[in-house]
């Protein structure tokens, strides 16, 4: 395996990117070097890591050729130009933007999921991270399809505010801090008030009258775990800091028995299953996702009309394993 000397964060005053130096400074990579990297109007700016003041270098001025691991999120357009680069130079890219999802020959990777994908993939080279609502869904489905066969999602997310990041989440807090019952609120990042409220558009609309995130889960879905499900969703932002939210409902080919899926879940890497009654039946994303490592899932319950399907509620950290954990989970696939 690899040993990984020097790593740069592309991206580093962001949230994904403070989401990295937390994870850093707590546990991954104690003894590597680190290079903090954003846009040239971030240049020299201070970020304190490790107990040591670090200078934030620009991007467009870095050299990758003595840097080992490079962890991009600073968006699918500087993706699109650095990350090539990188590569070029010798570097491995786990990049957390859109950029490269879809690219045939970039793997899309959920460790838990697919991460044997990297055993035949050449080195260096661009590893994609997938879409944070699509992380947690498939590490909770993975094991299921494995034994029953899926053959239908039907997916509702209630998606954080830090999905979209810092400016999203200050409009929240300021929405929040300035509302009297009555008034609307001004809203720049958001299309309408994101305060005691409930937007059902995350991202775009495309032609198909999904949204680019509702349409993200059926692509990811299908390059990662299988390309024969069919998925329907509906993307919610709501008005909840951090931690995404799942209500899922499957069809399987094979007749499910609870009694084994709970067992199957209990068992499977990532996972913490709620199961028992009241509180204890399901996580929520602020008392038991938001700053976990793991994918939570709970409510599970047959439907009451057939065999083959399922509900349950899923929920994670979309910084954390939507986001810079799981990147940093590849990045222990490849690097020591």
């Amino acid at each position: 395996m690899r040993q990984a000397k020097r790593i740069a964060i592309a991206g580093a005053t962001g949230m994904v990117g403070q989401a990295f130096l937390s994870l850093l400074q707590k546990e991954f990579y104690p003894d590597v070097e680190i290079d903090l990297l954003a846009s040239k109007k971030s240049k020299g700016k201070k970020i304190t890591f490790r107990n040591k003041e670090y200078t934030v270098q620009a991007l467009e001025e870095y050299d990758f050729s003595h840097t080992d691991l490079a962890l991009f999120s600073a968006g699918a357009s500087v993706s699109a130009e650095f990350g090539p680069k990188a590569v070029s130079q010798g570097c491995v890219v786990v990049d957390n933007s859109s950029c490269f999802r879809y690219e045939e020959n970039i793997p899309l990777i959920v460790p838990e999921v697919n991460g044997t994908v990297l055993l035949d993939y050449e080195l260096p080279g661009i590893i994609a991270n997938p879409n944070c609502s699509t992380i947690q869904m498939l590490v909770a489905l993975k094991p299921i399809h494995d034994e029953f066969v899926i053959q239908r999602i039907d997916i509702t997310t209630l998606q954080a505010v830090s999905g979209t990041g810092k400016d999203a989440t200050e409009e929240l807090r300021k929405q929040i801090s300035s509302y009297d019952g009555n008034n609307l609120q001004e809203s720049i990042i958001y299309p309408k008030q994101i305060a005691n409220n409930a937007l059902p558009q995350c991202d775009v609309f495309e032609e198909n009258r999904y949204t680019k995130e509702e349409n993200k889960l059926l692509k990811e879905t299908h390059k990662i775990l299988d390309p024969n499900i069919q998925v329907a969703a509906t993307c919610v932002r709501v008005p909840v800091l951090n931690g995404h939210s799942e209500s899922i409902h499957i069809q399987t080919k094979k007749p499910l028995t609870e009694d084994l899926v709970v067992n199957i879940l209990e068992n499977a890497p990532g996972i913490k299953l709620h199961y028992g009654s009241n509180g204890e039946d399901y996580p929520t994303a602020a008392t038991d996702a938001n700053g976990d490592y793991l994918v939570h899932v709970g409510r599970l319950r047959k439907d009451l009309w057939s065999n083959n399907r399922m509900n349950m509620w899923v929920v994670a950290d979309n910084l954390l394993k939507g986001a810079a954990l799981n990147s940093i989970q590849i990045a222990e696939l490849i690097f020591e």
